[in-house]
């Protein structure tokens, strides 16, 4: 008899045990924090079915997401601007790099809601066209969780949707079933293949929102070409982007460098350590002519902002019919990517005219030193004839102490031909306050470096 107790207590607290055990489980799992779908290419390779997960992020959760959905809207708070972040194909299953530094960006900058719509079941495919058939489904389901805002009191003014790749077109359909009411949307790299040439109803258009900005980051390969919002942002052009591999050897950054620039020029503009200004134009040749670079003057609206920060032009934009502009700018290879822009005005007095490029390069009283290269296209050098010469530099050196000149034809053999130089005047596009610095009476000597100290522009030639 009491063994027959003692076996049945044992097993009584076995089974006390086992269920304290999955109360321990169970809790563990209700605590821990959703994250992004992680799949393997196996999963890819045999493809998935679309499955949206919304995780919510805010200032008193940065790190740790909340499940949300149409039913529950959890801790959103429907008085703050919400933004949506939707990704784009994922041929591999991974989650994609960017976003942790893209919610925490966010948030650092503004007290909102931001959701992350993880849609890579769906997304992930080695079969693009499989994707892509996906995204009118993911944005049908972004549809009834906004109509769930609205129906606990959101706007939609403060719907922000930041687009990625098929994500941007994904943004675009969303804002359509609102009759574009929504505040802003922002496409990065909006996807180009099954998608160039497409009528507004079937991609990303000014029209879905109050205000659209684009920026396009790989238009020759997966990006779309052509403007697709109020403000479209061409950085280098919109094609090959520096520091990305230009041949197959650079592995697969080299597929995807391009494209995911578009995402890292949104993030700088989040972190504050680099703004970049952007200079409409109608052509990027124009721009690096230094032909479209007035905005900013007293006598003209303010250059727009690439980023986070585009929607302070769009009430310039208003005011024009139709309120779309193509913006130029040029970026630096690595992180935070700024350039900053000098003009090189120069009159020369030689008797014949002269082709060639000119390299200069700039030192502070610390020795920092940064270098521009002008030679996108050889300059025309007439006698007394000013030409203008749009300089980029990586950095921005406040005080500059010594210059230094370099002209080149270009030619490796035949006759060194010389530059004589009249006036050469410096003189800051980001910071036009500054004092603008001269140097009269220079000869250079072809593929010679002459190096001289500046003066003080005299205040009549400024």
């Amino acid at each position: 008899m009491n063994v027959t107790h003692t076996l049945s207590s044992f097993h009584m607290l076995r089974l006390y045990f086992f269920i304290s055990l999955m109360c321990l489980v169970r809790s563990a799992t209700d605590e821990t924090c959703p994250s992004f779908t992680r799949l393997s290419f196996h999963s890819a390779v045999v493809g998935t079915g679309l499955n949206v997960k919304l995780m919510l992020y805010t200032r008193r959760n940065r790190t740790c997401a909340q499940a949300v959905d149409s039913a529950v809207l959890g801790n959103l708070n429907v008085t703050k601007r919400t933004t949506f972040i939707i990704h784009g194909f994922r041929p591999t299953g991974s989650p994609p790099v960017w976003m942790g530094d893209l919610v925490e960006g966010l948030l650092s900058v503004e007290d909102m809601n931001v959701v992350v719509v993880d849609w890579n079941r769906g997304a992930t495919t080695i079969i693009y066209t499989h994707a892509s058939n996906k995204t009118r489904k993911v944005a049908i389901i972004l549809k009834e969780f906004i109509d769930k805002m609205l129906a606990e009191g959101a706007s939609l003014d403060d719907i922000y949707m930041i687009g990625v790749s098929l994500g941007a077109h994904i943004s675009g359909f969303v804002g359509k079933m609102f009759d574009g009411q929504l505040g802003r949307i922002t496409g990065l790299d909006p996807a180009g293949p099954l998608f160039n040439g497409r009528p507004p109803e079937d991609r990303l258009d000014p029209s879905d929102a109050q205000f659209v900005d684009v920026i396009h980051s790989d238009t020759d390969a997966l990006g779309y070409k052509e403007p697709l919002g109020n403000i479209d942002f061409y950085p280098n052009g919109g094609s090959d982007q520096p520091g990305c591999p230009q041949t197959i050897f650079g592995g697969l950054q080299y597929f995807k460098c391009d494209h995911q620039r578009s995402v890292y020029l949104y993030l700088s503009s989040l972190r504050g350590n680099c703004t970049i200004t952007a200079y409409p134009c109608d052509s990027y040749q124009d721009y690096r002519n230094g032909k479209c670079v007035n905005c900013g003057t007293p006598q003209t609206e303010s250059c727009p902002l690439l980023g986070y920060y585009a929607d302070n032009w769009k009430d310039y934009l208003r005011k024009k019919d139709p309120p779309m502009t193509k913006a130029f700018f040029d970026t630096a290879e690595q992180k935070p990517f700024c350039i900053y822009h000098y003009f090189v005005d120069i009159i020369t007095w030689n008797k014949n005219i002269r082709r060639g490029s000119i390299t200069i390069k700039l030192r502070d009283k610390a020795g920092n030193t940064t270098e521009s290269k002008i030679d996108h296209e050889p300059a025309i050098f007439q006698k007394y004839h000013q030409v203008s010469l749009l300089a980029r530099f990586n950095q921005d050196l406040d005080q500059v102490t010594t210059i230094s000149l370099v002209f080149s034809t270009g030619s490796i053999v035949g006759p060194k031909y010389k530059l004589r130089i009249l006036r050469m005047k410096l003189r800051s596009l980001a910071n036009p306050e500054r004092p603008q610095l001269c140097r009269y009476d220079l000869i250079l000597m072809e593929n010679t470096e002459t190096v001289f100290q500046p003066i003080l522009c005299p205040k009549s030639q400024m």
